[in-house]
């Protein structure tokens, strides 16, 4: 299976028109002299940040984009036309790495933002350029030159301020459609996102953030197990990740085991990623009565010895959902922009 999270495309850009050799000739002017014009520029290639796209999902066909080369000049002096630059659409997020050597050449961040990853060849000077006193009637011109061409790596990160984590089937992708536009796959077995889905949580206007629903991991991860490490990079840019974990498996697994299980992925990935804050999320809450709930939850967080915040909801009943909605809100404006965290603020669990 290909992710879509990463693609490899080659750019070429156009060449230069050649420059043209020719003089003028007309009637009653029989030595009118040099008039060939200059060759058209070739077209450049860019890359243009989309906020419209959240996957390089495009790029599992379409891989070769080519500029075209700038026309010929022509005599009475004409220049060529030039070629049309040409934009290829990237998310936000986009990393971008030269195939060959692994150097990185630019990260497409901002709305808009562009980065030119080919530049279109020089049109080629017309032989009137090279008319002197001693050299009236030069048949000499030049070509255009060469556009570049690049072999481009593209790897694609996610930019959202929460990152939801879990193993799969945990209830990630029933909570990013119910709290936001998103309508990624659901269904009931492993594996249903194939790629990462962002969706915008508003509680009014001003207010309001992104959330990125992430391909479930299982334990083994860091090593590219299941859908592998890929993912695990998505949540590097998250300013706060939601642990999300089925309050009762049906496969009978143990959901403390389960935390635990992605602690250790994380912690082997990044220690810098293991150590973001993380709020416990226990979902499914409905599958159960009230008592048999209540129960569970405390067993948990004892057991886990849970000292974050930590919720108990259910995606499809829609319960718990706005206290932890807005709880998150309050973070992000607390922490601001900037990712900082808050080390000397206590907040407790919601259930």
């Amino acid at each position: 299976m290909k992710f879509v999270d990463e693609a490899s495309i080659e750019v070429r850009a156009g060449k230069g028109g050649p420059g043209s050799v020719s003089f003028r000739r007309e009637k009653f002017i029989p030595k009118g002299g040099p008039d060939g014009g200059d060759g058209g520029d070739g077209g450049s290639v860019w890359l243009e940040a989309d906020s419209g796209l959240n996957t390089l999902a495009d790029f599992r066909h379409a891989r070769l984009f080519k500029a075209r080369s700038g026309q010929p000049g022509a005599g009475r002096q004409r220049t060529g036309k030039s070629a049309e630059d040409i934009s290829i659409r990237v998310p936000l997020g986009t990393i971008v790495t030269a195939a060959e050597t692994g150097e990185v050449i630019g990260e497409l961040t901002e709305p808009g933002q562009r980065m030119l990853v080919a530049r279109g060849g020089e049109g080629g000077r017309g032989n009137i350029n090279f008319k002197s006193s001693v050299n009236r009637t030069p048949r000499q011109s030049t070509p255009g030159t060469a556009g570049e061409e690049r072999a481009l790596h593209l790897e694609l990160k996610v930019l959202a301020d929460v990152g939801l984590l879990g193993f799969p089937n945990a209830g990630k992708s029933t909570l990013i459609s119910v709290v936001s536009a998103a309508r990624p796959k659901v269904a009931d077995y492993p594996f249903t996102t194939l790629y990462p889905n962002l969706g915008v949580v508003s509680l009014e206007p001003g207010r309001s953030f992104v959330i990125a629903d992430i391909p479930g991991l299982i334990e083994g991860a860091a090593d590219g197990h299941g859908l592998g490490i890929q993912f695990l990079k998505h949540l590097q840019r998250t300013r706060l990740l939601l642990h999300l974990v089925d309050i009762a498996p049906i496969d009978g697994s143990q959901p403390v085991e389960q935390v635990r299980a992605l602690e250790r992925e994380l912690a082997r990935f990044d220690e810098t990623l293991a150590k973001r804050e993380r709020w416990l999320v226990l979902t499914k809450t409905d599958q159960v009565d009230d008592n048999d709930m209540a129960q569970r939850a405390e067993q948990v967080i004892n057991q886990l010895e849970w000292q974050d915040p930590w919720f108990a909801i259910s995606s499809v009943a829609k319960r718990g959902l706005d206290p932890l909605i807005g709880r998150i809100m309050e973070h992000l404006e607390r922490v601001g922009r900037s990712g900082d965290s808050l080390d000397d603020e206590e907040l407790d669990g919601d259930v």
